[in-house]
């Protein structure tokens, strides 16, 4: 139960890029996603920008050799999984007992709105095929069989912290020597009915969105996938030297503080617990942590709380912060799997993302995220926050070796 649990790879695909090479370069030339939509149809389609990853289903189907009708999500899915996978070198997966612990909060919405702008004109008309994958579950099904996973299969939807709570729950099967490798992390595409719905909250921002500054006046939707490879110690023990894990998932806790339906605590509770407790899982202290992949989302309510949290939990010595989803956009419960995978190449090659759209520190917080992309730093232990509706709080640690 105390054996360390390691990163053996990653792989994702978003609004910026359709693999971890090409998002890094967006990084660094500081290019966000933010758009008008080119392959959703809403009626907000000039109102609201969104970070869409840049295919349409046929592409991303010829990409994985799954058929165009399945769900968007499925295929996202199903891209950054197998980049996932291609980039640990492990090789024919049937070779060990693997589970894939995937995330998504839309399921297959996106078909289920195909067919019901069909059946409200006739009854009679609209595919029942297009219905059978609207449930969570069915994506992750679709990608196991897709993949030839049969060891361990589930799926987590617990709002923006889905893909963090993924990997929590991937190390402890491996933990429990339940399985061997877990890919772990989540996947959403973007769907009227989470457009609506974030609108109907008053908390989409017409322009692009600047988290962690005094601006901030919402969040950009974003789609996309992100996967991280979890593997035992044993295993990781038995990989060539050309083959060596990025780092450890030293630390994770979940925490809820139950405030309120979507908004978090003003103070911050969850957010304060989850980090808190994910420290102490490292066995390490505040001031060791390099960098933090902040939850960031750009809203009022939310960045106000994770700041409290953190100064609360920091000060007086904070480390670099930003949020990715400044170029991502949120993506919603793909989001802590995405940022697994940012963070966890951060402290394997020691870079720190930059905060896009920055311009004005939040008054009440003393730190500002930085806005530059830097490679090149000494990055020993970073976090990653996904705090998500209904107080679901949840933070990761990375750490480079088994010596804090």
């Amino acid at each position: 139960m105390h054996s360390d649990v390691w990163i053996a790879g990653g792989g994702v695909i978003c609004g910026i890029g359709n693999n971890l090479p090409e998002c890094l370069e967006a990084f660094k030339r500081m290019e966000p996603g933010m758009a008008h939509m080119e392959y959703l149809h809403s009626v907000h389609r000039h109102t609201f920008p969104v970070v869409e990853v840049k295919a349409s289903n046929a592409t991303l189907a010829a990409w994985t050799g799954m058929p165009e009708k399945i769900s968007r999500t499925a295929l996202l899915s199903r891209v950054a999984a197998q980049e996932a996978w291609k980039s640990t070198g492990l090789g024919d997966i049937s070779q060990y007992r693997v589970g894939f612990v995937s995330a998504n909060t839309v399921g297959g919405m996106d078909k289920t709105e195909d067919f019901f702008a069909d059946y409200l004109q006739d009854p009679s008309k609209g595919h029942l095929s297009q219905v059978v994958h609207h449930e969570c579950g069915a994506i992750t099904e679709l990608v196991a069989d897709a993949m030839g996973i049969r060891h361990h299969i589930s799926t987590i939807s617990t709002a923006c912290s889905s893909s963090a709570n993924a990997l929590m729950y991937g190390a402890r099967l491996i933990k429990n020597n339940l399985v061997d490798v877990v890919i772990a992390g989540g996947t959403d595409a973007l769907t009227r009915f989470t457009l609506n719905g974030f609108n109907t909250l008053m908390i989409l921002d017409p322009a692009a969105c600047r988290p962690f500054d005094d601006t901030r006046a919402g969040l950009n939707l974003g789609e996309g996938a992100g996967y991280v490879v979890l593997i035992s110690e044993a295993l990781a023990a038995e990989l060539p030297a050309s083959r060596q894990p990025w780092c450890r998932l030293s630390g994770y806790a979940n925490a809820n503080d139950a405030y309120h339906q979507t908004a978090s605590s003003p103070d911050g509770t969850g957010n304060f617990l989850a980090m808190q407790t994910a420290l102490e899982m490292s066995g390490i202290k505040p001031e060791d942590i390099d960098y933090i992949n902040l939850h960031g989302t750009g809203t009022q309510n939310n960045d106000a709380a994770e700041g409290s949290a953190i100064t609360r939990l920091f000060a007086p010595h904070y480390p670099p912060v930003s949020s990715t989803k400044s170029f991502t956009g949120h993506t919603l419960g793909a989001s802590g799997g995405i940022e697994a995978v940012f963070s966890a190449w951060a402290v394997k090659e020691g870079v720190i993302y930059p905060n896009a759209n920055f311009s004005k520190q939040m008054k009440d917080l003393p730190f500002s995220p930085v806005t530059s992309f830097a490679e090149g730093q000494q990055l020993q232990h970073v976090m990653s926050n996904s705090f998500g509706f209904g107080g679901n709080c949840s933070s990761l640690v990375f750490s480079k070796n088994a010596q804090s």
